[in-house]
C-alpha cells in the first residue's frame, strides 16, 4: 500500500481534495466558529462537505471553498452546520442535573426567577432535560425558571424548537417522566413523541456563535450556564476568551457546568472547580452543601 502521509493528495475520491484544501477548511472553521479541526479529521471533513460541493455544482473542493472565502454568507452557515458535531442525549451526565436541582432550590429560596443558559443546545435534549429538572424540583409544569438555549447550527435549532423525537431517544427516562413530559397525538408521526408545550414555554431558542465578538441575544445575568462538550473543540486561548464572557454573565453564586473531559486549569483566575466539572466564579465562597462533590 502506498504511503500517503507526505502525498499532496488524499486517497482517490469523487472530487479533487488536496491537502491545502483541508488546511483552508481548518482555517475557515477556526476563524468563523473557533473550532480547532484536528489533522485526523480529513476524512470527516470530506464526507461532511462533499454533498455541498455537488449541490453548488463545483468541480472541486477548491472551487467550493472559494465561494465561502469570497463572502457567500448563506453557504458559510451551511458549511459550519456541516462540520458541527451534535452528539447529545437526555440527561447526559446525570449528576449535573442532580446538582442543578439543589442549586435551583437554593436560588428559589432567595426569591425571583432562576435563569439558565444552555449554550450548546444541539437538537434540544439538554435544554429539555434542564426544563424537566426544573419541573421536578418544584413539582409543577410552570416552575420559576427561564431557559435560553442556543447553538451555532441553525438546522439543529429547528429540530430543538420542534421538540419531536423518536421514542428510542426517551427510552432511558423513567416511565413517569415519559408520561409526564412527552405526548403522542395526531400531530406526531408513529414511533415519535414530542415534548409537552409547557416545557417548550420555558425555553427560548436562539442562534449564538460563541466565537462572536458580541452575543446580542444573550443579556442579563444567569444562575447557571451549561457549556458541555464544546470547549474541547477550541484551543486554550479561545476557551479563555469565552470563559471570560461567561464569568461576566454569571451571577455571584452562579454555576458553570462543563463536559466530563473538559478542564479549565488555564483559567483559575476566572473559575474555581467544585468537582465533577462544575465551576464557580473565582473568589467565591459558595458551596453546594454537605453533599458537595470532592474536587478532582
Amino acid at each position: 500500500m502506498a504511503d500517503i502521509r507526505n502525498s499532496q493528495f488524499l486517497p482517490e475520491r469523487e472530487f479533487e481534495f488536496r491537502i491545502d484544501d483541508f488546511e483552508r477548511i481548518r482555517k475557515l472553521i477556526y476563524r468563523y466558529a473557533g473550532i480547532s479541526l484536528a489533522p485526523i479529521k480529513k476524512n470527516m471533513a470530506y464526507s461532511h462537505l462533499v454533498r455541498r460541493v455537488r449541490a453548488r455544482n463545483c468541480l472541486s473542493f477548491s472551487e467550493y471553498l472559494t465561494l465561502i472565502e469570497h463572502g457567500d454568507q448563506a453557504e458559510m452557515e451551511i458549511f459550519v452546520n456541516s462540520l458541527t458535531t451534535n452528539l447529545t442525549s437526555f440527561f447526559r451526565e446525570t449528576h449535573h442535573f442532580e446538582i442543578l436541582g439543589r442549586h435551583l432550590q437554593k436560588v428559589a429560596a432567595q426569591g425571583g426567577l432562576t435563569r439558565i443558559w444552555c449554550s450548546a443546545a444541539s437538537t434540544g435534549e439538554e435544554s429539555y432535560s434542564l426544563a424537566i429538572t426544573a419541573c421536578e424540583t418544584f413539582d409543577t409544569l410552570s416552575p420559576p425558571v427561564s431557559i435560553i438555549a442556543s447553538d451555532i447550527d441553525t438546522n439543529v435549532l429547528t429540530m430543538a424548537r420542534n421538540g419531536i423525537y423518536p421514542k428510542g431517544r426517551i427510552a432511558k427516562l423513567t416511565p413517569e417522566q415519559q408520561h409526564r413530559f412527552f405526548i403522542e397525538d395526531a400531530d406526531t408521526q408513529p414511533g415519535f413523541v414530542r415534548v409537552r408545550p409547557e416545557l417548550q414555554k420555558l425555553i427560548k431558542f436562539t442562534r449564538v456563535n460563541l466565537l462572536g465578538e458580541h452575543w446580542p441575544s444573550i443579556s442579563g445575568s444567569f444562575d447557571a450556564i451549561f457549556c458541555r462538550n464544546v470547549m474541547i473543540y477550541f484551543d486554550k486561548a479561545t476557551q479563555y476568551q469565552i470563559l471570560k464572557k461567561f464569568a461576566a454573565l454569571l451571577r455571584e453564586d452562579g454555576l458553570l457546568f462543563a463536559g466530563h473531559s473538559e478542564s479549565f486549569l488555564h483559567a483559575t483566575d476566572l473559575f474555581h472547580s467544585l468537582g465533577q466539572t462544575v465551576y464557580e466564579r473565582a473568589g467565591r465562597a459558595y458551596r453546594m452543601g454537605p453533599d458537595r462533590p470532592p474536587d478532582r
